[in-house]
């Protein structure tokens, strides 16, 4: 949603309006995390989006800024969903939800091997993954 339709000028309400759903942080995990970038590839995630609200969601982080959405060179009929710079800004918030409930959950589950990698020295290796993630997006955008 635009600035102009925030509900307040709070800036907890803004991060809210945006990711105030499970499904738009987990598309953001996907990518971040997981490398995705294909309509499939998030369908297929173990969380099983529905893909009417999976559209919806994908449509919000492009209109956003999150997301760039481009046709595949490999087939024109698909879409790919790259991470734009304020996307992957949001690394560090990401590391820290992990951080936060690796703490506070009961069961511990197998931990992302990207989290952990990040998670061991995070002022040297979030920014170096930053830059790992828009090359990857600069050689989808063919940039």
């Amino acid at each position: 949603m635009k600035d102009n339709h925030l509900r307040s000028d709070c800036s907890i309400c803004y991060a809210i309006d945006i990711f105030g759903d499970k499904w738009t942080l987990l598309i953001l995990r996907d990518m971040l995390f997981e490398g995705k970038s294909s309509f499939s590839e998030f369908k297929a995630s173990e969380e099983k989006i529905a893909t009417n609200i999976l559209t919806a969601r994908l449509k919000v982080l492009d209109a956003e800024g999150f997301l760039i959405k481009t046709a595949s060179a490999a087939n024109k009929a698909k879409y790919l969903y790259s991470l734009t710079d304020k996307a992957i800004d949001l690394l560090p918030v990401f590391v820290e939800l992990f951080a936060w409930s690796d703490k506070h959950r009961a069961v511990k589950p197998p931990c992302n091997p990207i989290y952990k990698r990040l998670e061991a020295n995070k002022s040297e290796t979030i920014p170096a993954y930053a830059a790992e993630l828009k090359q990857r997006r600069d050689a989808i955008l063919g940039a």
